[in-house]
């Protein structure tokens, strides 16, 4: 496994199944470099990248939240969805327009 740099070729030599090469592997420190180095880094921005997909998913939830709510007081108010007549100065005006 030292000089090994294709483990399915080492298994199928050996006929072993590969994933026991990789148990053994993990077993006996020391026999082959560390994978972990290769990676340095990576967990800090995988927690980071997390943290953020939550942080999301939390934005996501309390605005589908509102528009569900806007959407059910528009039901329960019984109004045509039409929109409001405005007067020439563009305020809201329940009187006719001159």
């Amino acid at each position: 496994m030292q000089g090994c740099r294709n483990m399915s070729v080492l298994a199928g030599e050996q006929d072993v199944p590969r994933r026991l090469l990789y148990r053994w592997q993990m077993r006996l420190p020391g026999l082959v470099a560390p994978i972990a180095p290769c990676f340095a880094g990576l967990e800090d921005e995988n927690r980071l990248l997390k943290q953020l997909l939550a942080e999301r998913t939390l934005e996501t939830d309390f605005f589908k939240g509102a528009l569900q709510e806007i959407a059910a007081r528009r039901q329960t108010d019984g109004g045509t969805g039409e929109t409001a007549s405005t007067t020439r100065c563009g305020q809201l005006c329940r009187c006719k327009a001159v």
